[in-house]
């Protein structure tokens, strides 16, 4: 087997989108087995759990776009896709975290005074803090009483120090584990991206990308000096995870593989920590991680993950657009009869839909009017803990791609608005599916190259699926990863210098 041809330039890779693309032994793969060394890949990850083969999350399927879906149609894959949506709506279905609820509480109140209030209504306070983003303090607080927290929330409303309460709502990160069968093409997305041609005018130098997920291995290779800051929303000492560092490196890789904006710095957000079937988070906590990214100066915020309609990540999605910080998330993973999952449904966000190497929609995919463009998302070839590689799916790696294009987008013109961001990307999109825009793939699979062309001049009317030029391959120098002169900061705490004891441990599904 041959390993992948990539080629790096002096600082920069680029990549013939011409090349072939090797192909992989599955049950190698499977194993978790080393695959050669010096220039070839070190080894290839199996992200697959056994509890996730068990729950059916270990396999993906690409449908017919013109069918307009494909779980539940004839295969075993196809059941198996349809089995994945129902057991993640099934999650979603469960909406909160048991016995937590979220409150906005008046902020001059003291620990003490928060602490007796919570008590006359049977609740615990787990912690509150101040989030500057959204101007309140909100606290998390769990009820010990057994009483229904439905009762609980409503008389806790009527207090005069207690603004608003809900749900301390589940969200869960989108993405597939695949069972591969012949091998699967690695980063065929670079080419379907147009990505070498789009380096040749930026690689989102300077640019700040907020990645609100699971642990990310800040010492891969393929991450090296792109590392911002971390933060851990949990304040857990977990380590790092397959998701978190799977969608840094769709941005961000730049050894032996190539993100869509290789040159640009991530916020390394942990808000999801590991649950039995792969790793969630609640409103409480990625509110921390939304706050956080806008006061570290993030330009564009990563969110692939999804859940319910919530009225404090509402409030912290509404701000941070008032900030003109583009936001990008996953369209979900739900699958055909989904309703519509957020944030990605929330008309400041840019929605992604995840594709496969035939241009055909991933059948977990959410379709609706909400989304705005595709983008690949089917066995994506991405870095996994440990120095290791693995073969994924899902929307979370399409939104990935499509925030590293927003990022080159950016460096072209640093005074882009989110919401010429959004259009560039749908204008410049090459269309699939019926004629026009559709539930599916939006306006069609983002191009790199045409969105970074029209950046630079978004007053002008831009032709979508403009041709890109060839790109010349740079002698090979694979066993030399590429590096930038980023300042690598040690890793930030919260406000007090220590994580809170009463952070919220993540639920099992």
């Amino acid at each position: 087997m041959r390993s992948p041809s990539i080629n790096i330039q002096s600082r920069l890779p680029t990549i013939t989108p011409t090349v072939v693309a090797p192909r992989i032994d599955p049950n190698i793969v499977g194993r978790g087995a080393d695959i050669g060394s010096g220039r070839n890949i070190p080894s290839l990850r199996s992200a697959c759990t056994a509890a996730e083969r068990d729950s059916g999350e270990c396999s993906g399927q690409s449908a017919n776009a013109t069918g307009g879906g494909g779980s539940g149609h004839g295969t075993a894959k196809n059941r198996s896709a349809g089995s994945r949506g129902n057991t993640l709506q099934t999650a979603l279905d469960q909406r909160g975290i048991a016995n937590e609820l979220v409150a906005e509480i008046d902020g001059s109140l003291s620990d003490t005074q928060a602490d007796e209030l919570a008590r006359r209504h049977g609740l615990t306070r787990l912690q509150s803090q101040n989030f500057p983003l959204i101007g309140s303090t909100i606290g998390l607080f769990r009820v010990t009483n057994r009483r229904a927290v439905d009762t609980v929330s409503r008389e806790f409303a009527t207090e005069a120090g207690v603004r608003s309460v809900q749900p301390n709502f589940r969200y869960v990160l989108q993405e597939q584990k695949t069972e591969l069968t012949e091998g699967d093409p690695a980063q065929y997305a670079v080419a379907k991206l147009h990505l070498p041609q789009a380096h040749t005018l930026a690689h989102g130098a300077n640019v700040t990308v907020a990645v609100i997920d699971s642990g990310i291995d800040i010492n891969h290779p393929e991450l090296a000096n792109s590392i911002a800051a971390s933060f851990d929303a949990l304040g857990s000492k977990e380590g790092p995870h397959v998701h978190g560092t799977g969608i840094a490196g769709a941005i961000v890789a730049h050894a032996r593989l190539i993100g869509s904006a290789p040159a640009a710095r991530i916020l390394a957000i942990r808000a999801f920590g590991v649950a039995s079937n792969g790793a969630e988070s609640s409103s409480y906590v990625i509110l921390r991680g939304l706050d956080y990214a806008v006061a570290h100066g993030a330009q564009i915020i990563n969110m692939s993950f999804a859940g319910p309609k919530d009225a404090l990540i509402e409030r912290g999605v509404a701000a941070i657009a008032g900030k003109g910080i583009v936001m990008v998330a996953a369209a979900g993973n739900a699958g055909a009869k989904s309703p519509p999952l957020y944030p990605a449904a929330n008309t400041s966000v840019i929605a992604v839909s995840a594709t496969d190497a035939q241009d055909k929609l991933f059948s977990a995919s959410n379709r609706g009017g909400y989304i705005a463009v595709a983008a690949p998302g089917v066995d994506i070839f991405l870095p996994a803990p440990d120095n290791k590689y693995q073969m994924i799916s899902g929307t979370s790696f399409s939104a990935a791609y499509v925030s590293g294009l927003a990022a080159l987008m950016l460096e072209r013109n640093p005074g882009l608005k989110p919401v010429e961001v959004r259009a560039i990307l749908m204008k410049t999109a090459r269309d699939l599916g019926p004629a026009g825009r559709d539930d599916l793939f939006g306006a069609g699979e983002a191009d790199a190259y045409a969105a970074v062309q029209a950046a630079a001049a978004p007053a002008v009317p831009v032709a979508g699926g403009s041709s890109p030029p060839a790109v010349k391959s740079a002698p090979d120098q694979q066993d030399a990863p590429a590096t930038r002169g980023l300042e690598q900061p040690a890793s930030a705490t919260l406000a007090s210098g220590k994580p809170a004891d009463g952070d919220p441990k993540p639920a099992a599904q």
